[in-house]
């Protein structure tokens, strides 16, 4: 089971990953199990010496009284914390949630410090691959 934020690579430079154990609910871990979930708008935050995941939806069918895009408290090493917060100071950096997976009947979450492209990146990035993808196809269209 896994959950990828695919707009991360697309809106960020990723330059290094982590992983962090993910502190859930019952609800919530049968709702992953079952591949429900969005982590596409969420990101980390350093708060004090926690690290907390933010705007993760992850719903729990049959509750009504639940939110789900509540805070999620991230476990990480305390000196990786620290190396984190003084790399996101240094660099101005952020932290991003790539992948949410199970590891050993623990859910995981992997977060990448990342440094947002500027829109002519991102544009740059979707002419390669519409240049490439039309090589392909004339590659593929002709007979030898």
């Amino acid at each position: 089971m896994k959950l990828i934020n695919r707009k991360a690579n697309f809106n960020y430079e990723i330059l290094e990953r982590f992983e962090a154990g993910v502190v859930l609910y019952g609800g919530e871990v049968k709702s992953l199990r079952h591949k429900h979930g969005d982590i596409s708008n969420a990101y980390a935050k350093i708060i004090g010496d926690e690290v907390w995941l933010i705007n993760a939806n992850i719903p729990v069918p049959g509750k009504k009284d639940y939110d789900s895009r509540r805070t999620r408290k991230l476990l990480l090493h305390k000196d990786q914390i620290i190396s984190l917060k003084t790399k996101i100071k240094a660099k101005k950096l952020t932290l991003v949630p790539t992948k949410m997976y199970n590891k050993h009947n623990l859910f995981k979450a992997e977060i990448a410090l990342a440094k947002p492209k500027k829109k002519y990146q991102k544009k740059e990035v979707k002419k390669k691959k519409d240049v490439q993808r039309e090589v392909e196809r004339t590659l593929r269209d002709k007979d030898y």
